[in-house]
Order: C-alpha cells, then sequence, then structure tokens
C-alpha cells in the first residue's frame, strides 16, 4: 500500500444492460459516492436488442460530472456489458445503434462462422463454438443485412472500450472482453488472422490488445471541461463478470460466484484452459493475469421479474419478495422457463421462449412471482452444474441477491452454502480494484481483493427443500424438452 497522507479515489464504472453506475472508492474499497443513471434496450422487432452508445456516454458524463469531490480522484476504471457491437466510420461517428448482448438475430451468422472456420478449429482458436451472441456474428449480420454502413466502417469496439475511447480517444480492448468477440485467439492472446481473413474483416478496425489493469490513457481536455476532473487515468478494465469476479474476491479455481444480474452467471476461475466439447459453458480470459474463466449464462434473470414487475404487476421488487415469500416451495407446481431472450447455458436455444406451466384459477401473484424466482433458479443450476471442479467458495452477487429469498432458493437449488460479502457493488468495485492496481495502490488483484474484500454472510440450502427442488428441476427440464420444437413455430 502506497504511504502518504493523501488518500487517492478511485471510480469504478459499470456500463450495464440498463444503467451506467459510478462509485468513487477510496483505497481501502470504502464506497464514498455512489450515482446511477439509467437508459432503455431498444427493440424494433422480436428477438432484436439495441442500445445507443451516445446514450451510453452522455449519462456517463452526467455520472462523472456529478462527483462532489473530484480533487482526490485519480483512476477510473471500467466495466462493461460484454458481447455488443459498435462500429464508426473514419470522423468517429457512431454508424448505428449497438446490438448488445441479448440481441437473437445472428443465428444465420452464427452457422456460417461454424461452416467456414469448422467446428473444432473454431473451439481450438476461440474456445468457443460459434454462438449468436459473440460480437463476430453480429458484425457479420450487419455486413449481410445493412452493406452501406457495413462499407462505412473504420473501428469496431465493444461497449466500454468506446466510452474508454471517447474519455481518452485512445482505441484498445482488454483481453477478457475481447475474449468475448469469437476474433481473439484465446491461446496466443492475439487477433486471430485466420478468422479475420476468412471474412475479409480489416485488422486495423480493432483496437490496440492490453491487459484489463493497463492504463488506456487520460482524460482529454474536453472530457476535463465537461465533468470537472482533471489529471485523471482511465484503466482499460474488463468485460463485466471478469471484472464482477474480481470485486466479489473470485480470483482462485475453488471459487464460483453466482450472479443475479440482467442475465444470471455462474462463474469460475480455472488454473488450465477447459474448452467444453459443445459449447456448455463459455471459456474466456480472465482479468487476473491473463488465465482464464469459464461461464454458463442464463439470459432471462432480471429481465424476468422486471418484466412481471413492469408488464404484469406494476409493484415494486420488495412487495414482489413479500409475496413470494407467503408461497412454499414449489410455488404450487407453477413453473417458469426464463427464455424471454432465447437460452444460452447450457441449451443455446434463439428460439426458446418464457414459458408459465401449471396455471390454475387460482394460481395468485405470489406463485407467479415464486416460480420466476425458481424458473431462474433451476436454470442457475443448469449452469452451477457445468462448472467443473468442487468449489468451496461460491459468492452470490447482483441485485437478486439482496433478497433473503432469493439466496435461500439458490442455495436449496444447488445445495452448497452461498457466501454474500460485505461489499456489493460487484463489477463497480472489480473495475475500481483494478484502477487502484493500475494507479500502484496495490501490487497485484489478489493483494487488494484480500485487503478489501469482507464476507457478511452464508445462506445455507434448507433442507426441506433440497429434495423437492430436485424433483422439480426433473419436471423443469421436461418441459423444455417437450416444447422446444414448438417455439421454431411461433
Amino acid at each position: 500500500m502506497k504511504s502518504g497522507d493523501r488518500m487517492d479515489f478511485y471510480i469504478g464504472l459499470d456500463l450495464g444492460t440498463s444503467s451506467v453506475k459510478g462509485v468513487v472508492f477510496d483505497n481501502k474499497g470504502n464506497v464514498v459516492e455512489t450515482y446511477l443513471e439509467e437508459y432503455d434496450i431498444i427493440s424494433k422487432k422480436s428477438g432484436y436488442a439495441e442500445e445507443n452508445p451516445l446514450v451510453w456516454f452522455n449519462q456517463t458524463i452526467k455520472v462523472l460530472a456529478s462527483i462532489k469531490d473530484k480533487s482526490k480522484i485519480k483512476g477510473i476504471g471500467i466495466s462493461g456489458q460484454m458481447h455488443g457491437l459498435v462500429i464508426l466510420d473514419k470522423d468517429d461517428n457512431v454508424l448505428r445503434d449497438s446490438i448488445i448482448w441479448c440481441d437473437n438475430r445472428t443465428d444465420v451468422e452464427a452457422k456460417l462462422i461454424e461452416e467456414k472456420i469448422g467446428f473444432k478449429r473454431l473451439k481450438e482458436i476461440t474456445g468457443n463454438i460459434a454462438m449468436p451472441a459473440f460480437t463476430l456474428a453480429k458484425l457479420l449480420w450487419v455486413k449481410n443485412n445493412e452493406p452501406k454502413i457495413y462499407n462505412k466502417i473504420a473501428k469496431v469496439m465493444l461497449p466500454k472500450d468506446y466510452i474508454v475511447y471517447m474519455l481518452t480517444k485512445n482505441h484498445c480492448a482488454d483481453y477478457s472482453d475481447i475474449s468475448g468477440t469469437q476474433i481473439l485467439d484465446i491461446t496466443n492472446y492475439d487477433y486471430s488472422n485466420e478468422i479475420l481473413e476468412s471474412f475479409n474483416i480489416p485488422r486495423n478496425w480493432f483496437g490496440k490488445l492490453v491487459d484489463s489493469k493497463d492504463i488506456a490513457g487520460y482524460l482529454t481536455a474536453d472530457i476535463e471541461q465537461l465533468t470537472g476532473l482533471e489529471n485523471v487515468f482511465v484503466c482499460a478494465g474488463a468485460g463485466d463478470q471478469a471484472a464482477g469476479a474480481i470485486g466479489n474476491g473470485i480470483i482462485s479455481s475453488d471459487d464460483a460466484s453466482i450472479v443475479l444480474g440482467s442475465s444470471g452467471v455462474v462463474y469460475s476461475p480455472i488454473d488450465e484452459l477447459y474448452i467444453a466439447p459443445n459449447g456448455e459453458v463459455q471459456t474466456f480470459v480472465s482479468a487476473n493475469e491473463k488465465k482464464y474463466h469459464v461461464m454458463g449464462v442464463t439470459n432471462g434473470c432480471g429481465t424476468s421479474l422486471k418484466w412481471l414487475r413492469d408488464e404484469m404487476f406494476n409493484i415494486g421488487y420488495n412487495e414482489m419478495t413479500s409475496l413470494a415469500g407467503e408461497i412454499s416451495a414449489g410455488s404450487n407446481s407453477l413453473y417458469y422457463l426464463p427464455y424471454l431472450m432465447g437460452e444460452r447455458t447450457p441449451i443455446l436455444d434463439t428460439y426458446a421462449k418464457g414459458v408459465f406451466f401449471g396455471i390454475k384459477n387460482t394460481t395468485s401473484k405470489g406463485e407467479m412471482i415464486r416460480a420466476v424466482m425458481e424458473g431462474v433458479g433451476y436454470s442457475i443450476k443448469d449452469c452451477f452444474k457445468l462448472i467443473k471442479g468442487k468449489k468451496t467458495n461460491v459468492l452470490i452477487s447482483g441485485g437478486g441477491a439482496k433478497s433473503k429469498l432469493y439466496r435461500e432458493i439458490i442455495a436449496s437449488m444447488i445445495n452448497h452454502p452461498i457466501i454474500q460479502i460485505k461489499q456489493d457493488e460487484g463489477a463497480a468495485l472489480g473495475a475500481a480494484i483494478l484502477a487502484m492496481v493500475a494507479g500502484g495502490e496495490y501490487k497485484s488483484i489478489s493483494e487488494a481483493c484480500k485487503a478489501i474484500i469482507q464476507i457478511d454472510s452464508v445462506t445455507k440450502p434448507i433442507k426441506e427443500w433440497v429434495d423437492l427442488y430436485e424433483k422439480c428441476y426433473n419436471i423443469y427440464k421436461k418441459i423444455y424438452i417437450n416444447t422446444k420444437e414448438i417455439f421454431k413455430e411461433i
């Protein structure tokens, strides 16, 4: 730890799916200030999900300008939603809205990638099978469907890298985030010339490859004027799950994390590169010293409860949780498939839809709410079962983790105690820790996590629920198996 009278502050920016959050931390990881600005997903057609990068930038500037004690800010770290496509022309104008991670339009392009590169070879290069969610498929969709826009491209970026570029005018990409694009050679830590040349994509469209803890640059004079911040560096940052893992102290292969955010994610570092035979889990570069991690993703986690709140009940989350808590485990045989935006792990089905199964004339709001929580839980269980190795520590975070009932449901479904840490800023804290390491506060990410992360509580499985949920889980699986072909027809 650096000595001296001055205590520097660091900003963790989290560019999420529904908002950009800025948290100011001191160099011990304590929260000083928090600001949040929201934005909306643009859905022009069923399965489409886009957002305006200029809105991200403007909301980020609002967050940075809101900070009160600007004189103590030394650095900014940034975490960002993965897989989104941002394209700029030669004058740095945004060419179209970003096609974001949960967009489902690129089935044709994903199949084209697999056919051209080959199933086995693609896994060897990128660590994953062809996936519609990844950035390469989105870029090829623009090429196939919007050629006039495609022909104007001069730069391709991921969401957080666009913000870094707008703040510093330096075009870079960190390994953790770029490994989710399907253009990175995951073993050589470089762009894959084989993939780029196969699709005639210029290498110079992409930013300089850097480590997550590297300094990307300093705020430009224009940004200093807009925000009031001076002489502040911006760290390259990481994809949201890699940053969130750091913010939760997940740095060992004995650890796993469950994140109940807009998507639900099960994440674990791995000591040696592992590539799932059929893409059951995804493998990416971690934000910690070019190691790797695996993760399983259920697309419709927080989005399922948000949909139920906004479109069906128009009540707050606290009231929803209270109603669900009055219902016994199993939701009186009501089931929910959380596939509002298709599904990623383990079924990889862009046609999948959300389903309530078992509605009766007596079905209540509380049963529907609990069924949604349990449906997400079954999908998390799907992901957790695919994470290899025995996990000593399983941590939980994200908005859903604030609910004791949700934590009890998840712990009982995976039949494993889950830990909640005192810090609940997740990806924002992880981004700030990266900036602290870049700024010399700590020698390494591991040192910073050991100094900052503290356990708050442990939620144990409820014995009576464990066996019941195992039986219900088997029914949940059968519902999808018996409806999956119908999804393609609707």
